[in-house]
């Protein structure tokens, strides 16, 4: 069976982060690991406190993971200091790993800021480098660019541009009102389009998190790039369309819950 390591934090709600990447890993057919950056309180309407693992720590987890079951792909998200992201790009490198799927997440679907400001620059020096792929939405994508992206045209230029400074394909979410969650995935020069329908669902908590999660997994499994783009968007998209819910929240409900739900079936 193929193995594929999260490095993310938790979500206590269970809807992102770690939980969903277990869930969205197990169901793609994978066996899936984790090593916790940080933990979390929150639920589907915000994040109210974060606490982060040691770097030591967050070492000691991805060592204990290589150790002994090696990942045929790896899923970083959730990463807000400097010192853990250090401390992941100097692990990544010294075990050569490979198929490394890295999620920028700078802002939660919440609105809630979710990475230190100083940590940007790292990420750009020591993660982006050395991953395979990366998945910003829009707003990180105009973070990583550093330009506005206000049209598809605007989506091949941002990617096009992190693409060259940091030598990994980018696969740029779409969505934010600018188009019908068509994702632009841009590669050695070329780019391809997933077109996608946007889907009026409240339950979105969570969803890209389960995205990259299901990238790595199908990368895992032997299907190159843009075959795991496709999959992880089917994948995603089947599940926001059967419309389950989970209670009667307030708030919008836990979105990994309908996966494993609709994919269980």
């Amino acid at each position: 069976m193929k193995t594929a390591l999260s490095i993310a934090g938790s979500d206590s709600c269970g809807g992102a982060g770690i939980q969903a990447d277990i869930k969205t890993m197990t169901m793609n057919g994978v066996y899936a690991m984790s090593a916790i950056t940080a933990l979390t309180a929150q639920n589907t309407t915000g994040v109210s406190a974060i606490s982060e693992v040691t770097p030591l720590f967050l070492e000691q987890q991805i060592n204990a993971v290589f150790e002994d079951i090696r990942p045929d792909a790896v899923k970083v998200g959730m990463v807000s200091s400097t010192a853990l992201i250090t401390t992941i790009a100097e692990r990544l490198r010294f075990y050569k790993a490979e198929n490394i799927v890295v999620d920028p997440v700078m802002v939660a679907t919440s609105g809630a800021r979710l990475i230190n400001e100083d940590a940007i620059a790292a990420l750009k020096k020591e993660l982006l480098p050395i991953a395979t792929v990366i998945t910003p939405n829009i707003p990180e994508a105009e973070v990583l660019a550093e330009t506005s992206v206000r049209s598809e045209e605007d989506m091949i230029s941002a990617a096009k541009k992190i693409s060259e400074e940091y030598g990994c394909a980018v696969l740029c979410k779409g969505g934010h009102n600018l188009n019908d969650a068509n994702d632009l995935l841009y590669v050695s020069g070329s780019f391809h389009w997933f077109k996608g329908r946007r889907i009026d669902n409240p339950n979105t908590h969570g969803t890209g998190c389960t995205l990259s999660s299901a990238i790595a997994a199908n990368l895992a499994k032997g299907f190159d790039l843009t075959e795991s783009v496709e999959r992880a968007k089917e994948y995603i998209s089947g599940a926001l369309a059967d419309m389950l819910d989970l209670g009667k929240g307030s708030g919008p409900m836990n979105h990994a819950f309908d996966l494993k739900s609709h994919f269980s079936q």
